[in-house]
């Protein structure tokens, strides 16, 4: 990380399939060892799982999904002279997005039994419908946000 200038964030080309940037963004958060294809095959069956189930456009669930997921305050720690505090900040939009994205895809992998592409669909219905462990997820950092608000004077 340079100390003088900024980085230059990369555009990220938007997938081959529905021609959209955050469905590219969530192929590459879930790919693993650089198998891509995989990737693409179970984020692309998982859409599909969701067009079946709920028999809407895909896209506009997982944009729903991750709307709902998205945090807008967390913690953050600042040490004051001795003491640790949990300071609550607002989360930048790309933040907020990367965290509702890792956090759906965390917990689809701790679903258990099928196949990921299922877990993947079920979690995005869920979050989609304002339930399921990524909005529990959002709610518990917006509680211990909450509750350290006492401390946002020491907010740097």
């Amino acid at each position: 990380m340079p100390r003088r200038a900024r980085v230059l964030k990369r555009q990220t080309p938007p997938d081959p399939k529905y021609g959209n940037v955050t469905v590219a963004i969530l192929i590459n958060k879930i790919m693993s060892d650089g198998r891509k294809a995989t990737a693409e095959r179970i984020v692309y069956d998982a859409l599909d799982l969701v067009n079946k189930q709920l028999g809407t456009e895909p896209i506009e669930v997982l944009d729903q999904a991750l709307k709902n997921a998205t945090p807008l305050l967390r913690v953050k720690s600042r040490r004051v002279g001795g003491a640790t505090y949990q300071v609550p900040v607002e989360v930048e939009a790309e933040r907020g997005l990367s965290l509702a994205m890792r956090w759906l895809i965390s917990y689809a992998r701790e679903r258990g039994g099928k196949s990921m592409a299922e877990k993947l669909a079920a979690e995005i219905v869920d979050a989609s419908q304002g339930q399921g462990a990524t909005i529990k997820k959002r709610q518990d950092t917006h509680k211990m946000a909450e509750a350290n608000k006492a401390f946002a004077h020491y907010r740097w």
